[in-house]
């Protein structure tokens, strides 16, 4: 596991500053209350990627964390936390309940809604880190599983609980072929967790159209760069029909051909101002997005931008945006 930041080095001045930027790019934009004074703060988290999972493993000294409606609203990729306690006892609030939790207990809460954190004998956890669409649950669901203790009363969540605490630390499950092995049961374990505690068998069923739009987004977030990728594609990966894709797509007022296309000259544009536009021809940054022509991606970045992607590439080569 990665280390992402231990305060050990830090001055003690610079110490709240530099946790909460590490907290916000790391993980999730929240408010941070420590309960001591800077000289005595310690943080030390380190922090892994599996497949759509991010897994961290927090040691902290005591504080509060804040996710206020001002934050949750701005969230452009929505996720939900599992936190696994280790040591100690913290305590979850959102949608009105509170769970506390003990070692061996885990909560899920969920990055749209405020919420609170309180560790007042500081942070001993695992944070688990899923995207809202790859769990794929309804909205009713969430609402009723967040800041709910789980554990041993629930031998599903008892189960996940010794799952969740090895797949942590194991350091031969974040890599290679391993990952890609552990990240659908993973999901599907977390959706099993819920489907046993609300008592719901119908959550077990998938696709679930309640959340077939947040699905889709998300597929076409990871897929951005497949040249292949298409409404057939996209369909079939979701067992429904091109027509129903585009009627989901439709009530979000989304151009299927218009988003793809704008979304990867997005990316292009950025890569292109970056330093890998100093190494790389405009050519090969097209095609690495999809645009396999390029004469034809030269044509339709000019019209989206008013200038030619070499232009672009050459203007900021020599005034890099900053």
């Amino acid at each position: 596991m990665s280390s992402v930041l231990d305060t050990t080095s830090v001055p003690p001045r610079d110490r709240e500053e530099t946790i909460r930027h590490a907290v916000w790019e790391s993980l999730v934009r929240v408010d941070i209350d420590h309960h001591l004074p800077p000289e005595r703060l310690s943080v030390r988290l380190g922090l892994n990627t599996v497949g759509p999972m991010e897994i961290c493993s927090a040691r902290t000294t005591a504080l509060t964390v804040r996710r206020p409606s001002q934050l949750a609203r701005g969230d452009e990729e929505p996720a939900i936390f599992l936190g696994l306690q280790i040591a100690g006892t913290s305590v979850v609030t959102q949608n009105g309940r509170q769970a506390l939790l003990r070692p061996g207990d885990f909560v899920l809460y969920d990055t749209t809604t405020p919420y609170t954190l309180l560790f007042s004998e500081g942070v001993d956890q695992h944070l688990l880190r899923f995207p809202r669409a790859a769990l794929a649950l309804p909205e009713r669901s969430l609402r009723d599983i967040t800041a709910v203790t789980l554990g041993s009363d629930n031998p599903v969540a008892s189960l996940a609980s010794t799952y969740f605490s090895q797949l942590a630390v194991s350091e031969a499950l974040h890599r290679g072929p391993y990952a890609d092995t552990v990240t659908e049961p993973s999901i599907e374990l977390v959706r099993a967790v819920v489907t046993s505690q609300l008592g719901n068998l119908d959550l077990a069923q998938a696709p679930l159209e309640a959340t077939l739009n947040l699905r889709i987004m998300y597929y076409l977030r990871t897929h951005l760069a497949d040249t292949d990728l298409s409404a057939a594609r996209i369909a079939a990966e979701h067992g429904i029909s091109v027509r129903h894709l585009y009627n989901v797509l439709g009530r979000s007022g989304i151009s299927l051909g218009d988003w793809i296309r704008s979304h990867r000259l997005a990316e292009c544009k950025r890569e292109l101002a970056g330093p890998k536009g100093r190494v790389r021809t405009v050519a090969a940054i097209g095609r690495s997005w999809g645009f396999v022509d390029a004469t034809h991606f030269s044509k339709v970045f000019k019209q989206a931008y008013g200038i030619s992607p070499r232009a672009w590439r050459d203007r900021n080569r020599s005034h890099p945006c900053p």
